[in-house]
């Protein structure tokens, strides 16, 4: 039995956005915010929203800054000791502090997104504004999300989720019929839950020699939604053979969304 995988475009892509890499999380509460650089690495900031940089002349020659669309992209070329950089919104006229330091290394370091209170202001009453409120994250999305932050990020840089809890997985072997297509062993791993929803990840191994292009539409189950931490896996034995897929289902979990095998075709000669 074959049977099509049908996803929400918008959920898909949100999904993927949301695993393109794992980000390390800031709060900005007035405190300057320690920016660790690599020399001769980029480190991207994300701060959503246009600002100016104030840099001091000492640093002239040996960072290099570019701002655009609410993202910075901080490249040291040399050592620098820890020093102050002032990011002014272009918006509110805010002030973010950031201490950064740069130092010689291999490791690239993660993209930083630096989270601020959005919560809408008083009015002199006391009374909250009339402004909107900000759209809410699609609970699949946002479920997905913190399992990725679970598994890949550091526990300090996990967003927290109202609600979600950690399930027990009821089946910790192999899924031959998940991914049948490929030449791929599948292992659940670890579960969440979130309301009606659930997101199991499940370990991915390629077990051949050629790379593994992976597409949701090749999962054989009844998923809401599905995506991958990486868009492929390389060789048995290489550095990119292993990931994890993340499957969001709703009503139960992972178990009961699994699609059994087809019957045996019985021959003539295995008839009574």
């Amino acid at each position: 039995m074959k049977r099509m995988l049908v996803i929400g475009p918008a959920v898909l892509l949100a999904l993927y956005g949301v695993l393109a890499q794992a980000v390390e999380l800031m709060h900005w509460e007035r405190l300057p915010l320690a920016i660790p650089l690599v020399i001769g690495q980029e480190r991207v900031v994300f701060i959503d929203e246009d600002v100016r940089v104030g840099l001091p002349s000492s640093l002239s020659g040996k960072l290099r800054v570019q701002s655009t669309g609410g993202t910075l992209y901080l490249r040291a070329a040399e050592a620098i000791a820890p020093t102050r950089l002032q990011l002014q919104s272009m918006t509110t006229g805010e002030i973010i502090l950031l201490d950064i330091a740069a130092t010689p290394g291999d490791q690239a370091l993660e993209p930083v997104r630096i989270l601020r209170n959005t919560q809408p202001p008083k009015t002199t009453d006391g009374e909250p504004s009339s402004a909107p409120a900000p759209e809410r994250t699609p609970i699949p999305v946002a479920l997905t999300r913190y399992a990725a932050q679970s598994l890949y990020a550091p526990l300090r840089t996990v967003e927290s989720l109202p609600g979600v809890r950690r399930v027990p997985l009821t089946r910790r072997t192999a899924l031959p019929t998940l991914l049948p297509s490929e030449n791929v062993s599948s292992i659940p791993i670890a579960a969440w839950r979130l309301g009606d929803y659930w997101v199991t990840a499940v370990k991915l191994r390629n077990r051949g020699a050629e790379t593994v292009s992976l597409d949701p539409r090749r999962l054989q189950a009844q998923l809401f939604a599905a995506a991958f931490q990486h868009a492929f896996l390389g060789p048995i034995s290489s550095a990119e053979d292993t990931t994890i897929a993340y499957l969001v289902t709703r009503g139960a979990g992972l178990e009961r969304a699994l699609l059994l095998p087809p019957p045996a075709v019985r021959g003539a000669d295995d008839e009574s």
